[in-house]
């Protein structure tokens, strides 16, 4: 390991050093390692940080931890990271509570053209299992990584049938990598790394805590185009999924249910309150994202552009990669003012390549 990730690693096992922090920390300091080199009282004059954060940085354990925890990736075959490098999931880079540093073990890409997410009940009934293997295989012709929690009920089911019809899938986890939980799904776990991944942002031997459940669901909602909910109360973990989606401008759906039914309050809910879309099956979401098998199974009209210009290049070859985008993300992973983002786009739009939709969201026509 370089010293890089040393120190990237380093900087989140600091007590009180979050996402936001870390970051603010990295943009002063210009670097992880810089901000070990630092002084306490450079650091104390970084704004939002302040004396006692200061001091803990420089007397943290942090940099033994750090030690600790990449013998522990290095046996393992644990990949690290961090937020400033090419492979972390660009769909999560430029949310504002995203995680600074992942821990990945498996194979398959994170930055996949599409990916989706399908969350529920811990208890669903026979109907909402069935629905979810349903709405799994038929995603196939579409070519999506599928993301869910590896807990009991409908995301075991996903990760099962993803399993069955050999769909990358990502298991996003609430603890580190050290252990599966629940250990009932171990089996599972194990055969996702061979077609998808584990993925987290704690270190090796953080335990399943449950405050650390509703922070993992901002990673499924983060990392997924559209989020699916197959079966829910009012209340619950799939509920925060849904609202941080809806918060990060992706693309609900819900499965409706029967009235009265506790296990379809929440899906009726989310619909009901026009915060989801309602999805009887697949074709639902394909229409609402304007997904065509075709797309999945050849990418040959998408290589028949006219020539273009450098700028116009990038912008291509970006959504090429993430299928749909806000301006706003556009405008940071190119680097483009808004006013000369907005004429590339228009021309664009001139030509047949890009169509913008509501949320200024481009997708490639």
């Amino acid at each position: 390991m370089n010293d890089d990730i040393f120190y990237s690693v380093a900087l989140t096992l600091i007590p009180k050093v979050g996402a936001v922090t870390a970051r603010n920390l990295m943009s002063y300091c210009g670097g992880a390692r810089a901000v070990f080199e630092a002084t306490e009282k450079e650091l104390k004059n970084i704004p939002g940080i302040g004396a006692q954060l200061a001091h803990n940085i420089r007397n943290s354990d942090a940099l033994f931890l750090a030690e600790r925890e990449l013998d522990f990736i290095e046996a393992h075959g644990i990949r690290v990271l961090f937020y400033t490098d090419p492979a972390y999931p660009q769909r999560l880079k430029h949310l504002p509570d995203s995680p600074p540093l992942l821990y990945y073990k498996g194979n398959a890409d994170l930055n996949v053209r599409r990916t989706v997410a399908i969350v529920g009940t811990r208890r669903p009934s026979p109907q909402g299992v069935h629905l979810c293997e349903e709405i799994v295989e038929n995603l196939l012709p579409y070519g999506v990584s599928i993301i869910s929690g590896l807990a009991f009920g409908i995301d075991i089911a996903a990760h099962r049938a993803c399993l069955a019809h050999s769909i990358p899938t990502i298991g996003c986890v609430a603890h580190g990598l050290q252990r599966i939980y629940p250990v009932q799904h171990t089996n599972a776990a194990l055969e996702m790394i061979e077609n998808g991944g584990l993925l987290s942002e704690y270190p090796s031997q953080t335990a399943p805590d449950r405050e650390r459940f509703p922070m993992r669901n901002r990673i499924i909602a983060g990392l997924c185009d559209a989020l699916i909910v197959v079966e829910t109360q009012r209340q619950g973990g799939s509920m925060i999924s849904a609202k941080m989606a809806n918060d990060y401008h992706r693309d609900v759906f819900a499965v409706p249910g029967r009235i009265r039914d506790k296990s379809s309050e929440g899906c009726n809910l989310l619909i009901k309150s026009h915060r989801a879309n309602l999805m009887e099956g697949v074709n639902d979401l394909a229409y609402v994202m304007r997904w065509e098998k075709s797309d999945a199974q050849n990418g040959v009209q998408r290589e028949l552009f006219p020539d273009l210009d450098p700028k116009e290049e990038a912008v291509v070859e970006l959504l090429k990669q993430q299928d749909l985008l806000p301006v706003d993300q556009i405008s940071v992973s190119l680097q483009q003012n808004n006013s000369e983002l907005a004429a590339l786009l228009l021309g664009l739009e001139f030509k047949g390549i890009v169509r913008t939709l509501p949320g200024k969201r481009y997708t490639l026509v």
